[in-house]
């Protein structure tokens, strides 16, 4: 099956419509887009673009979201996209810049061999995309490759193993990957190294409840009720409300909690720079 009929099956099951709109495959490409782009997760990205920044590549780029995003921000996007389906992958996105006159330009080829000159983007963009690499460590080195000098890599929601051998115990619990066959995860060091090797320096590792980039789509109003709730089997209702809002508290509590966290394919993200 491929990954389009794979959406299509997820579709066709009413009891999948909630993870339909968290996943942004809805039917209509657009709604979802605009979604996407007006998210709580879309805005922390943004934050990591640095203000000088006029060209992105967007690789792995699926129907566009991001894509669509970065360019109605002002910025120059390209988006590498190997799928050419008009619903999940490059036609989809084809279509967004035809009809809303964006600067986008829709490369159909994997991340492992850039069609780019060296020092070609200020900003490349991967979203759930390095675990699907063939060849992590030549993916990684293709994107420092592009980048300019002092360039920005956005890695977000990669899924990480403590251990290779909780590899099957992630596809198992994966929704799709039973369709379609196309899921991995890797460990959190071998990320690292990959990254680091290619000569980009990592500025910033992302837990996976450091911020909504990692746990959308729950919000943060949401994830910090969800801290609250389980204080308040210690302290009450009252004092734990209190207490997750003073953001020195909080933020030890979910370091804590991602420090125990070993559950297999868990989502991080990854900022580096050249």
């Amino acid at each position: 099956m491929t990954w389009e009929e794979a959406v299509q099956e997820l579709r066709s099951k009413p009891e999948n419509k909630q993870a339909i709109l968290d996943n942004y495959f809805d039917a209509n490409v657009e709604v979802a887009c605009n979604r996407f782009s007006e998210s709580e997760e879309f805005d922390e990205v943004v934050k990591y673009i640095p203000s000088n920044a006029k060209t992105v590549l967007d690789i792995g780029a699926g129907r566009g979201m991001a894509t669509y995003g970065f360019a109605k921000k002002g910025l120059k996007a390209t988006a590498l996209e190997p799928d050419g389906s008009n619903d999940v992958g490059a036609g989809a996105i084809r279509n967004l810049a035809i009809k809303h006159n964006l600067p986008i330009t829709v490369v159909e080829t994997f991340g492992e061999s850039l069609p780019f000159e060296d020092n070609s983007f200020d900003v490349v963009y991967v979203r759930q995309v390095l675990h699907h690499a063939n060849d992590l460590a030549k993916f990684c080195k293709e994107v420092q490759r592009v980048l300019k000098p002092n360039g920005t890599f956005i890695a977000t929601r990669e899924h990480v193993l403590s251990n290779d051998r909780d590899l099957q115990a992630f596809l198992n619990s994966h929704p799709l990957h039973h369709l379609y066959g196309g899921e991995h995860a890797f460990t959190l060091n071998f990320y690292l190294k990959c990254i680091t090797d290619s000569g980009m320096k990592i500025s910033n590792i992302i837990h996976p409840y450091a911020s909504v980039i990692n746990f959308a789509p729950l919000t943060k109003v949401q994830m910090r009720q969800n801290f609250a709730n389980s204080l308040a089997k210690l302290t009450g209702v009252f004092l734990a409300n209190k207490l997750v809002n003073i953001d020195f508290i909080y933020n030890n509590m979910v370091d804590l909690k991602a420090s125990k966290d070993n559950t297999p394919g868990r989502v991080y993200s990854f900022i580096a720079t050249k």
